[in-house]
């Protein structure tokens, strides 16, 4: 990390491509879990320069993304989006960022949403961002289809022991949806990476890119493989990724004063804005 750097300065503009990036990706995976699932079961339904999806019951892609830069939704939208979770007996969950348009934080707390919690998003500019480098002894490569199980059962086990730092999550989905989510967000374009220490698969990690910005998702660490580098690695094989193809920005998200936060920051990240995570249940 260089300390004489000038830290990632984020105005409206960048939060929302960013925010677009999201969007693009919730409402692929949203469309993937359609193709496969009995038609009519889930939506993806345009709001206000956001997006309103439901994949399937329990599923992380059951949210409301991107509102507050591409206007305010009118109440006619919001009953919209409301009768369609309702009718499929889901909560909405909206992920609003602080940046956006203030007055969809008010018009959500008049209509009864509930503040459940907050997700740090940080930044990397990777114009002129040293290269990471990767430890000795572990190996990061692109991991195909036909190596998807070994991938996941990594990453599940790392999301199952999660590190006790910072504000706990307040989402926790079955193994089974979240296996379906990811093959999911592959059929969307996500590319999936893992990280091998002596031949072994002790990590993984993905990430998609849109708008110029590489959102870096997934990544975990078998837990006897922790503080070994792992996690540095698979930032840095993405992030050389990311430069390559032409973003100019990568993102992670975090739950708030988490080790990810803290590693990530580590390597240079920039906390950019928090998303409140607003709730109303059917």
């Amino acid at each position: 990390m260089n300390r004489d750097r000038l830290p990632l300065f984020c105005d409206a503009a960048l939060a929302e491509r960013i925010e677009l990036a999201e969007v693009k990706l919730i409402a692929k995976a949203s469309a993937a879990a359609r193709r496969r699932g009995p038609a009519g079961a889930g939506f993806v339904i345009p709001v206000a320069g956001g997006v309103a999806s439901f994949a399937e019951q329990g599923s992380p892609f059951n949210k409301v993304a991107g509102l507050g830069f591409g206007g305010v939704p009118s109440p006619t939208d919001l009953d919209e989006l409301e009768r369609a979770f309702a009718a499929r007996r889901a909560p909405v969950q909206v992920e609003l960022a602080h940046l956006a348009d203030p007055m969809v934080g008010a018009r959500l707390t008049e209509r009864g949403y509930r503040l459940t919690s907050f997700e740090n998003v940080l930044g990397l500019d990777l114009q002129g961002a040293p290269g990471g480098v990767i430890p000795p002894g572990i190996d990061v490569r692109p991991s195909d289809d036909d190596e998807f199980d070994a991938w996941f059962a990594v990453v599940a086990e790392g999301v199952a022991h999660r590190d006790a730092q910072g504000v706990p999550s307040h989402e926790d989905f079955p193994r089974e949806v979240v296996e379906r989510a990811e093959r999911d967000v592959g059929a969307a374009g996500v590319v999936r990476y893992v990280a091998l220490r002596d031949g072994v698969i002790v990590g993984g990690a993905s990430f998609y890119m849109a708008e110029g910005v590489a959102l870096l998702a997934g990544a975990a660490t078998a837990p006897a493989h922790r503080r070994r580098g792992v996690h540095s690695a698979l930032v840095s094989a993405r992030i050389t990724e990311a430069t390559a193809a032409g973003c100019d920005v990568a993102v992670v998200t975090t739950q708030p004063a988490s080790r990810a936060q803290q590693n990530v920051q580590h390597r240079g990240f920039d906390l950019l804005y928090t998303r409140a995570v607003l709730v109303k249940e059917p």
